[in-house]
């Protein structure tokens, strides 16, 4: 059965721009208290801001911390603070993981790049853009804040079974993530806890400019989308909201696409 989310918590991390930020815009909507993790240099101050107050103007409370998400420092010193919250209204009833910062560096040595990745580059990838979900849920789930109800969803990519040259690292992220997202699915079914990866179609976001090959990419799935279109955040903002208005943890263990069916559709056959 369908329920109204108005006056839960989520917790979104990666929440100041991007797909994060649009499914905290998109939960506000909804009635949902954000908590919000980023990272984020003084440039960016009035804009995350911005966001912070269109959010409270919705309605909701919104609480939002500069740190290092993947970090363990961060997690002992957010998470006592998120109990204070959240804890005495349903603890975090939704938990989104939106990180996307990773090194680009290709493999091997080619053109344009000297010296091939380097050991700390590949775990920082795989710690910042997945073992970070696995922390995060062991620290919430420790402190009684993920409880029956409770959903948790990971942003993964197309990137766990496409190449670009430059995304090799955080390929093999996306698909840690996936496997986290299905460990986690089943360790967590006795508590009621549904743990789902979403994999969104080619999204212009700030990390997906940063990918040197991206301006070809975008153009090849915009013209291969049968829907005509790239996916915009506001897609997976609707998706999160819509997921997530049950107590069910039956739709739990997948990766979801949310991509206008971009993955399945062959090049250039809906031009």
């Amino acid at each position: 059965m369908l329920k109204s989310l108005e006056g839960s918590w989520c917790l979104v991390l990666g929440a100041s721009s991007g797909i994060g930020r649009a499914i905290a815009l998109g939960l506000a909507r909804e009635g949902v208290h954000v908590a919000g993790v980023h990272f984020d240099t003084a440039a960016r101050t009035e804009e995350v801001a911005a966001l912070v107050d269109e959010i409270r103007g919705l309605g909701v409370e919104a609480r939002f911390f500069n740190v290092n998400a993947a970090a363990r420092a961060t997690r002992a010193e957010l998470v006592p603070l998120l109990v204070e919250s959240t804890g005495a209204t349903g603890g975090i009833r939704i938990l989104v993981h939106s990180l996307a910062f990773g090194t680009l560096v290709p493999f091997l040595p080619r053109e344009g790049w000297d010296k091939p990745i380097s050991s700390r580059q590949l775990e920082m990838t795989l710690d910042v853009m997945a073992h970070s979900l696995l922390h995060w849920t062991q620290d919430l789930v420790g402190a009684g804040l993920l409880r029956s109800g409770s959903k948790v969803y990971a942003m993964t990519s197309a990137g766990t079974s496409q190449h670009l040259p430059s995304y090799g690292a955080v390929s093999a992220a996306k698909s840690a993530l996936e496997s986290h997202v299905r460990q986690l699915a089943c360790e967590l079914a006795p508590s009621g806890i549904a743990v789902n990866a979403l994999r969104a179609g080619t999204t212009v976001t700030p990390a997906l400019r940063r990918i040197p090959e991206h301006a070809g990419y975008v153009e090849r799935a915009a013209e291969n989308n049968p829907h005509g279109r790239l996916t915009r955040p506001d897609d997976v903002a609707e998706a999160v909201a819509l997921l997530s208005r049950t107590d069910s943890s039956w739709l739990t263990g997948n990766t979801i696409g949310v991509d206008g069916a971009e993955l399945h559709a062959a090049a250039g056959a809906w031009g």
